[in-house]
């Protein structure tokens, strides 16, 4: 039964209209090209309040009807003007930590904006029916505030031309975002901002789209949309984040970028913002840099027992090359910080050169790269070289300049630890070579190579224990057999049989309050490393077509990405799906 039958059964009952009547309604008003309510209303069979108390049984909720009373200010305002407008809905009451918000119509994204500006104030919500003359008459009481927000905002906009709202390239200022609440787009950005956050989102992308503007947080490397809003309030909302960064509110034709610092519950917070034009308004990726969380240790990433060995190994040189390899996205930068972390002695100088600075290290020379004043990698490691450094950390390795000089760098005594894009560890040797590195330099100088990805962690608190399929269970002990047994039995000491996995939990994502209903909670390395030993030294002088994953495997004991993640599944710390997706990408 549809709604409009519902609705002519309540009434019936109610003994509002005639069982004659009811067997007719429906088909009258489609004859006349109506909704039902609206052709009740219309041939005045039943008053609105009326029709709106019958139908708040209908949809389970309450029924108010709104006489001429003043909304208080600060409870009108706590809905923008435009998503009221926009979705029929009202804030017309507030009880201590209760919001009574009316609906001319159940709106299931009109709830969602409610439930998300009311989560930020830790706010309950009651939602009532409300008749169309009672929402007409509360959002006439904007009228009268529409000029007051007006005049408050352009002041805002004129004290935010201060240094004391963002900071530029060259000083710094903090803005605790309570300061940014005095009107509601305004609120609504630090809502988001606040949210995002608090959800240890990398980036919050807002997108305008035919009818609406969608907000969406990066959580553990992938996409989810958080908020939908009315399209008419998207300029705005992309005007109070030009304003915070400083971008010029009137140019809209070119990509701009800037960097905001902010307090977000008392923590200082930076975000780098990035503008896009598209067709007909503007796109913008907020980069949220949470210095405060500080880097993470080395053993919490998720390395297995094989890879740590090699990398502390690798890190007790004193000069010779490390390098990081791995997509955009897969956490080479934050694998440098725990490798810095260790290094980070008082009998060392270690400098930087990164694009952000994503963590600030206490006792650690960093140094923000500005290519538009020359500033680059390369000229940064020629003036690094003169700061007497014993440890160089290059952010990223990105032409022959930047891989010529880190070379030279690490046969001059210095360890050098930096980033490459390759899909695995054999290819940063190739790539090296294709940036016209010589063969016995980059055999004596490249000492350890991590290739890695980040695979999403399953929340312990929601996750179900899963029967996996036979093909997918003699996948699973195909890639194990790969392994060295000592490896295997330090990661998996429970293993008895690899074609009998059975003895074995595996689980799958479900969802629950505490990892936003992804299934997921945090992320986990899965990588393989080499050790460039002698006998690879002498390979790849050699020629590198000899340079392959047989060679490797047969120079030392190597565990590959693909038969990492296998090992994680087995752990029970992620799924064979998610291993899947981040291999292939």
């Amino acid at each position: 039964m549809d709604k409009q039958e519902e609705l002519i059964k309540v009434l019936q009952e109610k003994k509002f209209i005639s069982s004659e009547q009811a067997s007719s309604l429906i088909s009258q008003a489609a004859a006349a090209k109506m909704e039902l309510p609206n052709f009740i209303l219309h041939n005045k069979l039943l008053s609105e309040e009326k029709l709106t108390e019958v139908k708040a049984e209908l949809y389970n909720l309450p029924y108010y009807l709104h006489a001429d009373d003043e909304i208080p200010e600060e409870v009108l305002n706590f809905l923008p003007e435009e998503i009221a407008r926009t979705y029929h809905i009202i804030c017309f009451a507030r009880e201590n930590k209760i919001l009574k918000i009316g609906l001319v119509e159940p709106n299931l994204k009109a709830m969602e904006a409610v439930n998300f500006l009311a989560l930020d104030e830790k706010l309950s919500v009651q939602y009532y029916l409300i008749s169309n003359s009672s929402w007409d008459r509360i959002f006439k009481q904007y009228q009268k505030l529409e000029e007051e927000i007006s005049s408050a905002l352009e002041v805002k906009a004129q004290e935010e031309g201060d240094d004391i709202i963002s900071i530029n390239t060259d000083e710094s200022a903090l803005v605790d975002d309570k300061d940014i609440n005095s009107a509601p787009v305004s609120r609504i950005v630090s809502v988001i901002i606040r949210h995002a956050v608090e959800a240890h989102a990398s980036d919050i992308h807002i997108e305008p789209y035919d009818k609406e503007s969608r907000v969406r947080y990066r959580i553990d490397g992938i996409l989810h949309t958080s908020l939908t809003l009315p399209k008419t309030i998207h300029n705005a909302i992309i005007a109070r984040i030009k304003v915070l960064a400083k971008l010029k509110l009137d140019e809209t034709r070119i990509p701009q970028d800037g960097r905001i610092r902010l307090l977000v519950n008392s923590r200082p917070v930076d975000f780098r913002i990035s503008t896009l034009p598209l067709a007909n308004q503007e796109k913008v990726v907020m980069r949220i840099l949470d210095n405060s969380r500080g880097a993470p240790k080395l053993e919490d990433l998720g390395f297995n027992l094989n890879s740590l060995k090699v990398i502390h190994e690798a890190i007790k040189k004193t000069s010779g090359i490390i390098l990081v390899t791995g997509p955009t996205g897969s956490g080479k930068t934050t694998t440098l910080y725990s490798l810095l972390g260790i290094l980070n002695q008082d009998g060392v100088n270690i400098s930087t050169l990164e694009d952000p600075i994503e963590y600030e290290m206490k006792g650690v020379n960093q140094s923000q790269v500005r290519p538009q004043v020359g500033f680059t990698f390369a000229s940064g490691l020629r003036s690094l070289l003169r700061q007497d450094p014993n440890i160089i950390m290059v952010g990223e390795i990105r032409d022959e300049e930047t891989a010529e000089l880190s070379i030279h760098a690490s046969l001059t005594g210095h360890l050098v630890v930096s980033t490459l894009h390759t899909n695995d560890a054999i290819g940063a040797v190739f790539r090296l070579l294709d940036m016209k590195i010589e063969r016995f330099l980059l055999s004596s100088t490249l000492k350890t190579v991590v290739a890695q990805r980040l695979a999403r962690r399953l929340c312990d608190r929601c996750k179900k224990e899963v029967k996996l399929s036979a093909a997918e269970l003699e996948t699973l002990a195909s890639d194990l057999k790969g392994i060295p047994e000592n490896i295997l039995r330090a990661e998996l000491p429970n293993l008895i049989n690899l074609d009998d996995l059975n003895n074995y939990k595996f689980y799958h994502p479900v969802g629950c309050g505490h990892c936003e209903n992804t299934g997921f909670s945090g992320r986990v390395a899965v990588s393989e490393v080499i050790d460039i030993n002698e006998t690879l030294k002498d390979i790849i002088n050699q020629g590198d077509q000899k340079f392959s994953l047989e060679t490797v495997k047969k120079s030392q004991d190597f565990i590959s990405i693909k038969q990492d993640g296998a090992v994680k599944v087995l752990k029970g710390l992620t799924t064979i799906e998610e291993i899947l997706r981040v291999i292939e990408s």
